[in-house]
């Protein structure tokens, strides 16, 4: 009888053992699943993270895309963040700058990050971005107020079915990580 426990006992262990290897192999996976499954289904539109080359399209005056800006700042990030204007309509292929302002609210240099996203997620790669603040970290002395430039296009041939891209930017406070490195 005692052996028959023994028997469970080891095959319950390996049961444990599989299911735990399993659930740290899904833990691993997510990440690249969440990614997939955005890419399929259109949410989490992230934009170029680099600056793309300016070229010329034919611009279509017959189509006005709406262009919506919004800003926040993560809950912990002291910076004020805001934007020339709310939205603006555009005609694909025709570029466009908008203004961006923050201003540090400390008394201390101030490291921050903008993360970008356009909705609908399907509309990422039809929207590109030639100058952004996004691109790099941005540095804030004590108090500065900075104007920073995003310079984009709705290319052309984005289809016909969106009349309207979100463009939304949170900015991350960075200042703990750059000084440890």
């Amino acid at each position: 009888m005692t052996e028959n426990r023994e028997q469970k006992n080891i095959r319950l262990l390996k049961i444990l053992v599989l299911v735990g290897v399993v659930m740290f192999g899904f833990g691993y996976a997510l990440v690249p699943l969440y990614d997939v499954l955005c890419d399929i289904t259109g949410i989490n539109g992230k934009t170029n993270a680099e600056a793309v080359k300016e070229e010329l399209y034919q611009v279509d005056n017959s189509r006005e895309i709406r262009v919506e800006f919004l800003t926040t700042v993560n809950e912990l990030t002291p910076l004020l963040f805001s934007v020339q204007t709310n939205s603006m309509k555009v005609h694909p292929g025709q570029y466009y700058t908008v203004n961006f302002y923050a201003e540090n609210k400390t008394d201390k240099p101030l490291v921050v990050r903008a993360i970008d996203s356009v909705s609908p997620g399907l509309t990422k790669d039809f929207f590109k971005k030639t100058v952004c603040f996004c691109f790099s970290q941005q540095t804030f002395k004590p108090h500065e107020r900075k104007t920073m430039p995003v310079r984009f296009v709705v290319t052309p041939d984005l289809p016909k079915q969106f009349k309207t891209i979100t463009l939304s930017y949170t900015f991350f406070d960075n200042t703990e990580q750059s000084v440890k490195k």
